[in-house]
């Protein structure tokens, strides 16, 4: 089932592309990777498959029964993200905010998925930390169980292992492929081909398109 299909698309700033010429299907269940050197447009592409930006041209649709808040995304950190003081348990929790509707606290059903993503993540031992005195490779599994609150169905990760060590990384890589293999639809932007050959079931080039 297509989840997500870009047709003639094109993408950029004030009207003027920077990518073009793009088409795609991501069907239900892909590991669907979005390769090309860093400054290429790779984050341009994200940010209108997400509907935070308007395409130049062309459409981004989404398959039948999917919404975009729907979907869980993992972004790049800034180093203000990365200083944030608050809990780890309370950060995961905050990716339910677009589902809260009229709502001002988080359910009972809420709270216990959000533990559920942590301990699936490993860091069950860290919930009670300070988000901001945790490690790089830390956070990302914070972030990650935060993305895991906002859908059942479709992750969106922007260069999930930049900045890690060699161990992190296979270890952030394994975390992923693991949730492609319980169902989740995965759409990753990388500059790291080489794993992205290992895991992607599918694979664009941005540097294919004009």
């Amino acid at each position: 089932m297509c989840v997500l299909r870009a047709s003639d698309l094109a993408v950029g700033y004030d009207r003027q592309p920077v990518l073009k010429n793009i088409n795609f299907t991501i069907e239900a269940g892909d590991y669907f990777c979005i390769v090309g050197e860093n400054g290429s447009g790779k984050s341009t592409l994200m940010k209108t498959i997400l509907g935070l930006q308007n395409p130049v041209s062309g459409t981004v649709e989404f398959g039948e029964g999917v919404e975009k808040n729907q979907i869980g995304y993992l972004p790049q950190q800034s180093d203000v993200q990365r200083d944030f003081p608050a809990t780890v348990y309370e950060i995961v929790l905050s990716g339910f905010q677009n589902s809260l509707g009229k709502r001002f606290f988080y359910s009972k059903e809420q709270k216990a998925l959000a533990l559920e993503n942590i301990k699936k993540m490993g860091i069950n031992g860290l919930k009670n930390r300070c988000y901001r005195e945790l490690s790089g490779g830390q956070q990302q599994r914070v972030l990650l169980a935060r993305a895991l609150c906002a859908t059942s169905r479709i992750l969106l990760l922007d260069e999930p292992v930049a900045g890690l060590d060699p161990q992190v990384t296979a270890e952030m890589y394994e975390l992923i492929d693991d949730l492609n293999k319980q169902g989740l639809t995965i759409i990753m932007i990388s500059h790291d081909i080489e794993n992205v050959k290992k895991y992607a079931t599918k694979i664009f080039d941005v540097t294919e398109v004009e």
